[in-house]
C-alpha cells in the first residue's frame, strides 16, 4: 500500500475540526466527525492529535491566531468614529463567516470553564480585541466596550427577532463617549 503525500494534511483536519465544533459544539465533537469532513482516515486524525482534547486546543490556538489578524483587518481604514461605529455594529449583527467565529469564540470561552489550559487562549483573544480597541479610546473604554459587544453578539446569535440596526449603533456609540 502507497502512502499519499499530504503535507497539509494536518492543517486540513484542523480547519475540519473548527468546521465540526461550529456546527455541533465541543460536546458534539467526534474524531469521526472531524475525519469525515477533512476527508482523511479515522487514523490520521489520531495519528497527529493524542487526544479529542489535544485536537480541540490546537483547533482553538489555530482559530485564535486566525481571528486576531482578522479582527485587525476590520479595523483597517477606520479613521472616524462613525466609521468605527459602522464596523461595530456590523460586527454585531453578523454576516454568516462571523456567525461561525462568533460561535467558535463561544464555545472556546465555554470549553476554557471547564478546561483550565485553553484558558491562555481566551485571555490572548480578550487582550488582543482590547488592544485594538484601545486605539480609538481609552483602555479601561475598551474594556467596556469589549464586554458590550461579546454580551450583544451573544443577544444577537440567540435573538428570534434581530435587534435594530438603529439601537445597535445607539448603544455601542454611548459606550465610545463614556
Amino acid at each position: 500500500m502507497t502512502r499519499r503525500y499530504d503535507p497539509e494534511r494536518r492543517e486540513r483536519i484542523l480547519d475540519a475540526a473548527l468546521d465540526v465544533l461550529a456546527d455541533v459544539g465541543v460536546a458534539g465533537t467526534t474524531h469521526r466527525l472531524i475525519a469525515a469532513r477533512a476527508d482523511v482516515p479515522l487514523g490520521s486524525v489520531t495519528y497527529h492529535f493524542t487526544s479529542l482534547a489535544d485536537l480541540q486546543a490546537h483547533a482553538f490556538a489555530r482559530f485564535v491566531e486566525v481571528r486576531s489578524a482578522q479582527y485587525e483587518q476590520l479595523f483597517e481604514g477606520v479613521h472616524s468614529t462613525k466609521a468605527l461605529v459602522d464596523v461595530l455594529t456590523d460586527l454585531v449583527l453578523a454576516s454568516p463567516t462571523r456567525r461561525r467565529n462568533a460561535l467558535l469564540g463561544f464555545e472556546l470561552h465555554l470549553a476554557a470553564l471547564r478546561d483550565p489550559g485553553l484558558r491562555a487562549l481566551t485571555q490572548t483573544w480578550t487582550a488582543h480585541s482590547r488592544s485594538v480597541l484601545a486605539r480609538f479610546t481609552s483602555p479601561d473604554n475598551a474594556a467596556r466596550l469589549d464586554a458590550l459587544l461579546e454580551g450583544m453578539i451573544m443577544h444577537a446569535l440567540l435573538a428570534t427577532v434581530q435587534e435594530s440596526r438603529t439601537k445597535t449603533r445607539a448603544a455601542i456609540a454611548r459606550t465610545l463617549k463614556d
